[in-house]
């Protein structure tokens, strides 16, 4: 199963996730020069990246039919914790690709820490897909929600003045 790769290689999923977040601020560089089109692909890779998370988080897995229920706990990630790394990983890109689009991130930190949370509450809600609510993933997601956000930031202060959106007509009409 795909699962058992990071499991099996532990000591690569940190090179891989430091290799992801490079690829995604090269990336969203290239998106922050290219004008309009550059600007619509920053969403379209910020919406592909959601459905990432929302396939990788709400797909049916594991034991149906337990208790709708959420295990409060809190630890910090550490480079051989394959699990939180990936919780912290997963909203890097949706959250990276976002600010860089919007340029607003406080908003766009709040609603992915709030989606984080709705998704473990979906987990709790519906014992049906198998999926277990953890305070743990939430906490980690929120870490990735900050990672994504500082990376974003980092981009937009190494591309100058690029733009994400349209370039606007003179007010008078000239152009």
């Amino acid at each position: 199963m795909i699962t058992d790769v990071p499991l099996d290689h532990s000591a690569l999923v940190p090179v891989a996730f430091g290799l992801v977040a490079l690829a995604c601020v090269g990336i969203g560089h290239a998106g922050l020069r290219g004008g309009v089109v550059g600007c619509r692909l920053l969403w379209a890779l910020t919406g592909l990246s959601a459905l990432v998370v929302l396939a990788l988080t709400l797909s049916p897995g594991g034991q149906s039919g337990r208790d709708a229920a959420c295990t409060v706990q809190f630890a910090l990630p550490t480079l051989t914790r394959v699990e939180l790394l990936a919780n912290v990983a997963l909203f890097v890109p949706p959250v990276l690709f976002a600010t860089l689009a919007a340029r607003r991130p406080l908003l766009v930190m709040a609603a992915a820490v709030g989606a984080s949370a709705a998704i473990e509450g979906l987990q709790a809600a519906v014992p049906a897909i198998g999926r277990a609510c953890d305070t743990n993933d939430w906490l980690m997601n929120a870490l990735g929600v900050l990672v994504g956000a500082l990376l974003a930031q980092g981009t937009l202060a190494t591309a100058g003045g690029a733009r994400t959106g349209p370039a606007r007509l003179p007010s008078d009409g000239s152009r």
